[in-house]
């Protein structure tokens, strides 16, 4: 899965659910132990930490080390430490970060272009509820949720 979805779920009428890829799970899950460690932390502990499995941490944390999220240290005394201050790094970076861009190309009804007329009768809904979603995850910081 390449971004957040939302999906209907299960046999509750009418639920809708946000999800992240195991991958975008992961990402946020290393960065708020991150953020709540003001020093370096190795793999196992992130790992220990978030519950994270131990094979896929690299991955992920190379993910957030190529996005400019978080610095890896190399050495005995290693480990990974934030790039920023967690006031300065927001949700949607991790997010994006880890899924890619997270605005929906697609027709939330029919997986592919909107209609001929270039939008679907339910788009601009969809269109303003993603925008808001966009703007609450880049107004959170790590910061505002760090312990």
């Amino acid at each position: 899965m390449a971004r957040p979805r939302a999906a209907r779920r299960g046999n509750t009428e009418g639920e809708m659910r946000l999800e992240l890829s195991r991958r975008g799970d992961y990402a946020v899950r290393a960065m708020l132990a991150l953020a709540d460690d003001d020093g370096l932390l190795t793999g196992p502990r992130i790992a220990e930490r978030t519950g994270v499995p131990p094979s896929f941490l690299p991955q992920v944390m190379g993910t957030l080390v190529r996005a400019g999220l978080v610095e890896a240290l190399q050495g005995r005394s290693g480990g990974y430490r934030l790039a920023r201050p967690a006031r300065e790094v927001t949700l949607l970076s991790i997010v994006e970060a880890a899924e890619g861009d997270s605005r929906r190309t697609t027709c939330i009804l029919r997986g592919g272009p909107c209609g001929a007329d270039g939008t679907c009768r339910v788009h601009d809904a969809f269109f303003a509820a993603q925008e808001a979603l966009l703007v609450e995850l880049g107004a959170t910081t790590l910061a505002s949720l760090s312990r």
